[in-house]
């Protein structure tokens, strides 16, 4: 007689399910995608901005998705995307330039805030690093800020160097203290500086303007593994095309010698319309032998008085500098730029 089986015998425990692979990263052009397809890497960036900064003027997903085919000639870019039907639920894009520091690449990765911890910021990755030894390139960086320390930790967890540390800052435009810059615009008066004011760099002074931006090889790069970067006419043409295709005003304010017809500063800031409350600085430089001589507290000055009078809406005006800076962040600390957040450049080496 067959024996009747025991409970123990016939209940059996259920075998664990088989672990779900992220959706594979798949080849992005911009230039052949459709423009669905562009607009959803649009959405997602705009969500991953918002995530991080939900105080500030949110992105427009369509000049998200119309900026992802700038880059200035001698650049090439290779791009990857995760999608979930129509949807993008991560992306991302390794640049490089074909002329200046061809060893060198700039990757910019993100993942959806609702499908991250689910391995598609390694898939991607794994695709971006593949892409840039294809290339030849041995060293890649990316930016993580303190806003999304998911951003942080993944860059530890590829064993990055955090090589260039910086502070974010902003200041209030409502809080500037008028006398201060009114002291800081007050030249002698057998000064030999002009002062300009451009949204574009006039022709006739394109190729003054291309060698003082090459000033900002000064700039601390910390531990950057990278060469000084040539600036040409072409390249700020370049520029101002892609500018004005966002959307952005640009305003830049320069220093002329006029003894010698040369630009000895200049500072520069950005601002859109459709996000008025926000000013972004961007770069300032003096030229090391023009120093000393109050140039940079002028332009400073110069651009904040400007931006409360010709941008509409706008509250603060946000900057970036290096750590190590130590001369411009005085420049800020004093104009009244507070600490808002820190960013980090990350370098990791294609061993």
């Amino acid at each position: 007689m067959t024996p009747t089986p025991t409970t123990a015998q016939t209940t059996e425990q259920p075998s664990p399910a088989p672990p779900v692979a992220p959706p594979a990263a798949q080849p992005f052009d911009a230039a052949t995608a459709t423009p669905a397809q562009r607009l959803a890497v649009g959405d997602l960036l705009a969500a991953s901005f918002a995530l991080a900064y939900p105080e500030d003027p949110p992105l427009s997903p369509a000049q998200e998705a119309q900026g992802l085919s700038h880059q200035l000639p001698t650049e090439r870019s290779v791009a990857f995307a995760v999608w979930d039907g129509p949807a993008a639920i991560g992306y991302a894009r390794l640049g490089f330039d074909t002329e200046q520091n061809t060893h060198l690449g700039h990757v910019r990765l993100t993942v959806h805030p609702q499908r991250r911890r689910a391995g598609l910021g390694r898939a991607l990755w794994t695709q971006v690093e593949t892409a840039a030894r294809a290339q030849g390139l041995t060293t890649v960086t990316f930016g993580t800020g303190s806003r999304n320390p998911a951003a942080e930790a993944f860059a530890r967890n590829l064993e990055a160097t955090p090589a260039l540390p910086m502070r974010q800052s902003r200041a209030t435009l409502a809080d500037l203290d008028p006398d201060l810059l009114t002291r800081w615009q007050t030249r002698p008066r057998s000064d030999p500086y002009r002062l300009h004011i451009w949204t574009t760099i006039p022709d006739a002074y394109l190729t003054r303007m291309a060698d003082m931006m090459m000033v900002m090889n000064t700039a601390p790069r910390g531990d950057l593994d990278q060469d000084d970067w040539t600036i040409t006419p072409d390249m700020i043409r370049a520029w101002d095309a892609m500018i004005q295709e966002a959307g952005d005003v640009r305003f830049l304010m320069a220093t002329e010698d006029t003894r010698s017809s040369q630009i000895d500063g200049y500072s520069e800031v950005f601002w859109h319309p459709d996000r008025a409350a926000l000013v972004y600085q961007g770069a300032t430089a003096v030229r090391p032998e023009a120093r000393g001589q109050g140039l940079g507290k002028w332009l400073k000055a110069a651009m904040l008085e400007h931006v409360q009078a010709h941008c509409p809406g706008a509250r603060a005006v946000q900057t970036h500098n290096a750590n190590e800076n130590a001369p411009m962040l005085g420049i800020n600390v004093a104009l009244g730029f507070t600490p808002y957040s820190t960013f980090t450049e990350w370098q990791l080496k294609l061993g």
